[in-house]
């Protein structure tokens, strides 16, 4: 995703927001977040070409020293309240994501890109309460003859599951009928 497709999705508005992208490639335009977004104009926060050092891969040569990857986001919000108040507390801190991003390839027990993108969706809409995210990872130079291989997903909040409240003092128990017979 380059800076265009920032500006242009930063402008979508709700007539647009039932048009599906889903199927849009890597780097290819978008206008819109994928469908079933959230209406009404969305406010983007972005982080291009973050370069960070984690072990991920399902080689044995990648499993035991750090490789670089490289990210580039785009974190959604309705109308950044700092656009009027000028205040770092009334948007998204890129300073502070930066560090968390940090934070998590350090401390990550995944093997595949996918599920480390996942993670940084995750931590994006749950830590830093953006409402849409798009997350492109990639491994640059992995193989001789292309520049980077890698993954784009888009998530927002709605596609995170909500923590259920255990009245049986149980969180964190799962089993297959869950839910089925009231408690």
């Amino acid at each position: 995703m380059d800076r265009i497709d920032t500006v242009r999705l930063a402008s979508f508005c709700a007539a647009d927001a039932g048009t599906s992208r889903a199927s849009a490639a890597w780097g290819a335009p978008a206008d819109t977040p994928s469908a079933g977004t959230l209406p009404g104009r969305m406010d983007i926060v972005f982080i291009e070409n973050f370069i960070g050092q984690t072990i991920i891969g399902i080689d044995s040569s990648e499993l035991h020293v750090p490789q670089s990857v490289r990210m580039n986001l785009a974190i959604g919000v309705p109308a950044i309240r700092a656009c009027t108040t000028d205040r770092i507390e009334d948007t998204i801190n890129y300073a502070a994501v930066r560090s968390a991003l940090h934070a998590l390839l350090d401390s990550h027990d995944v093997r595949l890109l996918e599920a480390l993108a996942e993670a940084v969706a995750r931590l994006l809409i749950n830590d830093f309460g953006a409402h849409w995210v798009r997350v492109a990872l990639a491994k640059p130079a992995k193989f001789d003859d292309v520049a980077a291989v890698g993954v784009q997903i888009e998530r927002q909040r709605s596609d995170m599951p909500q923590p259920v409240n255990e009245p049986t003092g149980l969180a964190g128990y799962a089993s297959l009928g869950e839910g089925l017979i009231p408690i």
